[in-house]
């Protein structure tokens, strides 16, 4: 007997960008697998759903990881994330390989498309985004510098996250490597204070330099050749 599990995108950030096809699967599924059941459970109360919620994130055990799978047997579910698209800089994609692993063809995954901060971005980054390489969020400390100086030897755009305490210390490494680069920082994306800021890579770092706001912050480098 075939079981489901879905693979559903939620709002990056604005309520209202939820699909009508996401809220029926998140009202038909008993459970919904979520890294922050407090987050999801405000998204859940939107909806005026109550399923049951349970924890997974990147530091779910295998054991806990194995009763998760256990459950699966026996209900379908729904997989969110903390918004946006599961498997896509989360652990997501962990569950569904150990679950296809467990299940074979007994399983089906179904994807439940909706926002995704990173696409969303490059959509309106203006650059040519034919060829792109995400790259997640830069290391803390270590592999920092490596990770810039990937970046800036990326000859097609490239797309990151940062956090807003160390986005003017990410627009200082990108200038340092190539000045003049054009480059989109989107933050608060779908929300209230939305804002996107775009120009090169050194304007950018002085822009932000002595206050940036706080938010959530999405980068996007154009290509090594792009001109206006």
């Amino acid at each position: 007997m075939a079981f489901t599990l879905y693979i559903v995108a939620t709002p990056i950030g604005n309520l209202k960008d939820i699909s009508e096809r996401a809220r029926q699967v998140l009202s038909s599924v008993p459970i919904v697998l979520s890294e922050d059941t407090r987050r999801t459970r405000i998204l859940m109360s939107h909806l005026g759903i109550s399923p049951q919620l349970i924890s997974y994130h990147h530091h779910t055990s295998l054991a806990r990881l194995k009763s998760i799978l256990d459950l699966l047997v026996k209900h379908d579910m729904a997989l969110v994330s903390d918004a946006g698209t599961p498997g896509i800089n989360d652990p997501g994609g962990k569950l569904v390989a150990e679950a296809m692993r467990r299940f074979g063809e007994e399983l089906r995954v179904v994807p439940v498309p909706g926002p995704c901060a990173l696409v969303v971005a490059a959509s309106v980054s203006g650059f040519p985004m034919d060829e792109f390489t995400f790259m997640g969020f830069p290391p803390h400390k270590k592999g920092r510098q490596n990770f810039f100086n990937q970046v800036a030897a990326t000859s097609g755009s490239v797309v990151f996250y940062e956090s807003p305490h160390r986005i003017v210390k990410a627009l200082t490494a990108l200038s340092e490597r190539d000045p003049e680069r054009l480059i989109l920082v989107a933050r608060e994306l779908t929300k209230q204070f939305e804002t996107l800021y775009r120009g090169s890579a050194i304007s950018l770092a002085a822009r932000l330099s002595s206050n940036p706001p706080p938010g959530e912050y999405v980068v996007v480098v154009s290509p090594r050749s792009y001109k206006e």
